[in-house]
């Protein structure tokens, strides 16, 4: 391996193709979700009690890996100006071959037996969702997150009681859709970070703002949070909720600006070129998020086929202790590839897989 091959992948991931700052908050999701399968976290999360601060990658981490899916799709289909209409076509097919080449692992991934709720098909369906929304402005977009993220917690309830979740194939069914990550709700999640990159992700000024936005939901979603609903019963409870994974208003609220808090201060912190050398492992990890996810699950499979003979026995893959080793080995291996080889392999191969939509220039 020649020093040049060396500094040529060092410099694809700090060159300016790549916003350092997107890189860092997908890493940090991916360890968020590492720590969210593997650990053992408690029922909330509260700043008084730092035994709970552990929960707060419950929910969150998912939905910041959601959020930054809206911000990939709006850099790839034009950033702050969609593409023009022949090549935002080519755009939309090749993310839609993306889609279908996600929810094939997705599957692949629930068929190993780990007892994790795949985000893979969920996010292949909200790629397939975003793709009428790509030619929109940011103004538009963000507004649309916004009223969906208030409009669908009060009807998300009536539609996890639908008969079809409950059916003879019920879990199959909800497995296949990721509805443990509603499309219905999260597409305002998508919607928002594609909307952050059409408003100019890498602009000083866009990402003040969000930090200062974000932040201002965050403390109106988890403080009205503190409130009981106005009417006591299940459906209000059901609505009026932010606890992770609950499709409530206030997670929707106070979730929603917290991961674009979150990805402000990551976006803020890897202009210092100081932090954005420091952070290059989380870095690399976060420019292979697919990869990472990937092997995460099948190694997870394979240690526990052989040391406890059962992959679904989530208690006692826990009791192996396996979240500082898979984190580790996981961060270390992302960064030799990185510097090593390059691009992600499943990176590689769904861009290769895209690539069966011909240019605008056939």
């Amino acid at each position: 391996m020649s020093e040049q091959r060396l500094r040529a992948n060092g410099d694809r991931l700090n060159g300016p193709a790549r916003i350092a700052g997107v890189d860092l908050a997908r890493g940090l999701a991916i360890v968020g979700m590492f720590a969210a399968h593997l650990l053992a976290t408690a029922d909330a999360w509260r700043w008084a009690d730092p035994g709970t601060w552990l929960s707060i990658v419950d929910g969150r981490s998912s939905i910041l890996f959601a959020s930054l899916a809206g911000v990939s799709i709006g850099l790839v289909t034009g950033g702050r100006t969609p593409l023009p209409p022949q090549q935002l076509g080519v755009a939309r097919g090749r993310l839609a071959v993306r889609a279908g080449a996600l929810f094939l692992l997705g599957i692949l991934l629930i068929l190993t037996g780990v007892p994790v709720y795949v985000i893979l098909p969920a996010y292949a369906i909200l790629f397939l969702l975003a793709l009428p929304f790509t030619a929109l402005r940011a103004r538009t977009l963000l507004s649309a997150a916004g009223a969906i993220a208030v409009i669908m917690p009060f009807v998300q309830p009536r539609l996890n009681e639908l008969d079809l979740w409950s059916g003879p194939l019920g879990d199959e069914i909800s497995a296949l859709v990721g509805w443990n990550y509603p499309f219905t709700l999260w597409i305002a999640f998508v919607l928002a970070g594609l909307g952050i990159a059409r408003a100019g992700i890498t602009r000083l000024t866009v990402q003040a703002r969000m930090l200062v936005l974000g932040a201002a939901l965050a403390a109106i979603g988890y403080g009205l949070a503190a409130v009981p609903p106005p009417e006591p019963g299940a459906y209000w409870y059901l609505v009026w909720n932010a606890e992770p994974h609950s499709s409530g208003l206030l997670e929707a609220i106070g979730t929603g600006g917290f991961v674009i808090a979150v990805l402000a201060v990551c976006l803020l912190l890897c202009r210092l070129p100081a932090v954005k050398a420091i952070m290059f492992p989380l870095r690399a990890t976060g420019a292979m998020p697919l990869t990472a996810y990937t092997v995460q699950l099948l190694v997870w499979a394979g240690v526990a086929l052989v040391t406890i003979g059962d992959t679904g026995d989530l208690y006692g893959f826990r009791m192996l202790e396996p979240f500082w080793p898979l984190t580790i080995g996981t961060i270390v291996g992302c960064t030799l590839w990185a510097l090593l080889v390059g691009r992600g392999p499943l990176e590689w191969a769904l861009d290769r897989a895209a690539r069966i939509v011909p240019s605008a220039r056939g």
